[in-house]
């Protein structure tokens, strides 16, 4: 089946106000940026939004909260966008914080079909307040549920007409688990090579976790934080 579709118009038009979007990358690492900027144009309002982080506040994610389409943001960190912190403390902006590592695992376990996992992590701290506990060989573990979104919207480097997907290096992050925790997937492409082409032992994300594939180009590499030293 090719999954390949021609416009980012058509890649987002089904989504709906108040639908749930799990998105890939880290910091500004591997966001698909185009997805981004296409749902926003759209104007699509009421977000659920999860992913590590909220990009910045000119770029990625932080380009969806100018525009104020996002609800709720469940992360792990945000401290490079003051937009953020502003909709939040002034009441506009649901914020779900959760440790990184369990942020991961409830993806991967929502994309397995595991609909929740016990973890140690946050026993003791506001992260568990609310949660079921249980004790496994005399040490307390709380109860994390797996995620799922109606969407996921992923970046990578190369994919095929099937939907297999390569990442490169650092975009390697959440992007995999994104694609596999989303309804329906979405992953915007740097190429897009023939059927048979990706070596098996390459595909990071086989082809059945995704639904459509977009071929973008002209990507921004930009630098979410830039750290020189002296001479």
């Amino acid at each position: 089946m090719d999954k390949v579709i021609s416009s980012l118009e058509k890649a987002v038009s089904a989504i709906n106000d108040g639908s749930t979007i799990v998105v890939g990358g880290f910091g500004l690492c591997g966001i698909p940026e185009k997805l981004i900027a296409q749902l926003r144009e759209q104007g699509t309002k009421n977000l659920t939004i999860v992913s590590n982080n909220c990009g910045v506040d000119d770029w990625g994610l932080g380009l969806l909260l100018e525009n104020k389409q996002i609800k709720k943001m469940v992360s792990s960190y945000v401290g490079e966008n003051k937009l953020f912190e502003q909709q939040f403390l002034s009441g506009e902006l649901e914020v779900e914080l959760v440790p990184q590592g369990t942020l991961a695992e409830r993806l991967r376990a929502g994309g397995a079909g595991i609909p929740a996992f016990y973890t140690a992590t946050g026993v003791g701290t506001e992260v568990a307040k609310g949660k079921e506990h249980k004790e496994f060989n005399g040490k307390s573990y709380i109860m994390e549920e797996g995620i799922v979104g109606d969407f996921a919207f992923v970046k990578a480097w190369k994919a095929d007409p099937f939907g297999n997907l390569v990442f490169k290096k650092t975009a390697r992050n959440f992007n995999p688990i994104a694609a596999t925790a989303g309804k329906i997937t979405i992953a915007e492409v740097e190429e897009l090579v023939g059927i048979g082409e990706l070596d098996p032992d390459e595909i990071h994300t086989p082809g059945i976790y995704v639904q459509h594939v977009f071929v973008g180009k002209n990507y921004e590499k930009r630098i979410e934080r830039l750290t020189t030293s002296e001479a």
